[in-house]
């Protein structure tokens, strides 16, 4: 399943943006209100949970400064990863856009997808106004 937020414009440089999804921490500010759990487990991984939702654990998977962070679930029953693909616009300016990549049967993917999409939409939204 590939999904893909829409494209929001931050009024912070590229690596500004960059250093802020590095910071597995900030993701806390950028979750959806639905949250009933979030937690920082290490430097590079976090856990959160979303109402009517199971526990979901991140992990900073790579780095490529200053243009991607891609983290990756730690768990084998929900295999994805969350892409974030930074680019400049101008010396103060970024375009960011979240990407989701999973392997799920059919019948998972059908129950997912609208609820994953909604998901970094939000995010996507959330990360415009840092």
């Amino acid at each position: 399943m590939h999904l893909e937020s829409p494209k929001v414009t931050v009024k912070k440089s590229q690596v500004e943006v960059f250093n802020f999804l590095k910071s597995v921490e900030n993701f806390e500010k950028l979750m959806p209100e639905s949250i009933e759990k979030f937690e920082t487990l290490e430097d590079d991984a976090f856990l959160f949970q979303l109402k009517g939702m199971p526990v979901i654990k991140l992990k900073l998977n790579e780095a490529n400064s200053p243009k991607e962070v891609i983290l990756g679930a730690t768990s084998d029953k929900l295999p994805f990863t969350l892409k974030g693909n930074i680019e400049a616009l101008d010396d103060s300016s970024s375009e960011v856009q979240l990407i989701f990549e999973g392997e799920f049967n059919s019948m998972m993917a059908m129950m997912i997808k609208s609820p994953i999409k909604k998901f970094i939409t939000t995010l996507s939204e959330n990360i415009s106004k840092i």
